[in-house]
């Protein structure tokens, strides 16, 4: 079946699945495969649970005389291709968004400032890899305006690979930093893979913002005949950052009026930033930008405020990496809303043979800092004791948990971060 008539059978579908555990009555089912699982056993499920077609790479599942399954070459490059055709089908702004850090805000926070003016369709939760990218194209509708595709990477030429299946017309990247060491190469890989998005852009004759407070997209300037650039004074659109303590306050030029987010860390306002330039640059008023963006309140364990009793609890458990770990920790020592503070850090994951000296280095960030207790909780973490050999150190979030249940903490501020397989969200419970 050629994705032309592929594609007519989506548009009269009620939508894609790739799990016969959430399946709808109408949808497309993908047999998809992976290291430990193929889909392609699953496709008779599928049809049973109600599903409209399978589509499987595996001839030996095929039932004869049963014109519901559609066998082809490639399961996934056929969802990929067939969300390439769907993106096709729209002549809309695409911004295509990565980075180190901040991707996921940055999104949210883009959505929450183009959503006032315009029907926009943007990545759910982290769903930016080489199968979330295409099941978020294939959300697009008649009516939607504008576009904005969160793309991950875990290795080179994953950016360029999910440029080419989403075609953006527009891009942004949030940083660069020491974010999946392992699978990129080292520092240097990471900036080559980050920055496929703009050579695709490049290419394509794209448009990009490009933030003028990170220096090392200096050199990108000069790519492009006309990046739209921010937030300095002179920039296409000026930003100013008046504070973070714990929230990120910003002012706007000509506008007698200070602006509070909901968002806590310096480092936010880069996000904040470039929400309020994009929208301006697709006719969305600075002002009304930022009452948008004040009105967001971060969820999914990222910057997340909680209270516990008498304690403030800034939860960052969502994902670390050396880059954004360092980066709380410098905010988190500046901050002053309770009498005593408290780190709680877990493993940064991802690193390869980086690790031992990124974790030590957390710690030196540590030994800098006024903090009154520090609590490390993992194997990579070890590290860190060189510097701080005053932390306390726990082998696993199971036994950190039970001391803070016993400790009975009060009048701290927390700051709770480690990498998503920590799960150390999971503590705040016993604090």
């Amino acid at each position: 079946m050629k994705i032309k008539e592929l594609h007519h059978h989506f548009l009269s579908s009620s939508g894609i699945s790739t799990d016969t555990r959430t399946i709808e009555l109408g949808n497309l089912f993908f047999a998809l495969k992976g290291p430990n699982f193929d889909a392609n056993a699953f496709a008779e499920k599928a049809l049973e649970n109600g599903a409209k077609l399978a589509i499987i790479d595996d001839p030996k599942h095929l039932v004869d005389g049963d014109n519901r399954y559609v066998l082809v070459e490639d399961g996934l490059k056929t969802l990929q291709a067939l969300a390439t055709y769907h993106r096709d089908q729209f002549q809309i702004p695409v911004i295509g968004l990565t980075g180190s850090n901040g991707k996921t805000t940055s999104k949210e926070l883009i959505n929450v400032v183009l959503s006032t003016q315009y029907k926009t369709l943007a990545t759910k939760g982290n769903l930016n890899n080489h199968i979330g990218v295409p099941l978020t194209l294939l959300c697009m509708e008649m009516e939607t305006e504008i576009a904005i595709i969160e793309m991950g990477a875990n290795k080179q030429g994953d950016i360029a690979e999910l440029s080419g299946i989403a075609k953006p017309t527009h891009g942004f990247i949030t940083n660069i930093g020491k974010a999946h060491l392992e699978g990129m190469g080292g520092f240097e890989g990471v900036l080559k893979t980050k920055t496929e998005l703009f050579q695709f852009l490049k290419e394509t004759g794209g448009n990009v913002f490009i933030n003028t407070l990170q220096s090392i997209f200096s050199n990108m300037l000069k790519r492009f005949e006309d990046p739209i650039l921010f937030p300095e004074p002179g920039s296409f659109c000026e930003v100013k950052f008046e504070g973070a303590d714990p929230f990120v306050s910003f002012s706007l030029p000509g506008i007698n009026l200070q602006f509070t987010s909901q968002l806590i860390g310096a480092y936010n306002f880069d996000n904040i930033a470039a929400a309020i330039a994009i929208g301006k640059y697709f006719g969305i008023a600075p002002e009304t930008a930022a009452k948008a963006i004040i009105g967001y309140i971060p969820s999914n364990m990222r910057s997340q405020v909680l209270e516990k009793r008498s304690n403030l609890i800034l939860l960052d458990a969502y994902n670390a990496n050396p880059s954004s770990m360092a980066a709380a920790l410098q905010t988190f020592g500046t901050m002053k809303q309770r009498k005593k503070s408290m780190v709680v850090l877990g493993d940064m994951l991802e690193l390869g043979d980086q690790a031992e000296k990124e974790h030590a280095q957390i710690g030196e960030i540590l030994a800098h800092l006024q903090i009154d207790k520090v609590c490390l909780t993992g194997n990579l973490i070890q590290a860190a004791l060189k510097n701080i050999p005053n932390a306390l150190y726990f082998p696993d979030p199971f036994s950190l948990r039970n001391w803070l249940q016993d400790s009975k903490l009060e009048d701290y501020q927390i700051l709770i971060k480690g990498s998503r397989g920590m799960k150390l969200e999971g503590l705040v419970d016993f604090i």
